[in-house]
């Protein structure tokens, strides 16, 4: 939707410890984390009407963001049951 965000903060409010440390402490979670941003990042610019791109990169990159959110949250999950 127009203007939702996908800050994984936000849409995981009871993880949100667990994802700093994640960040801090993984690269690869890291590195995931970062590339979830820039993908979010432009598609708030697409919707935001600054940037236009074609209708199928536009789902490629909600489609990347949506794989890139699944992959953090098995992390996540992994690391809360170590915990």
């Amino acid at each position: 939707m127009f203007g939702e965000s996908h800050d994984l903060a936000i849409e995981f409010p009871k993880y949100k410890e667990i994802i700093h440390d994640l960040k801090m402490n993984d690269r690869h979670f890291a590195r995931l984390f970062d590339e979830h941003e820039e993908v979010d990042a432009q598609l708030n610019r697409i919707e935001q009407g600054i940037e236009a791109h074609a209708d199928e990169f536009v789902e490629s990159l909600k489609l990347r963001r949506l794989h890139l959110k699944d992959e953090l949250y098995g992390l996540v999950k992994q690391a809360t049951n170590q915990a």
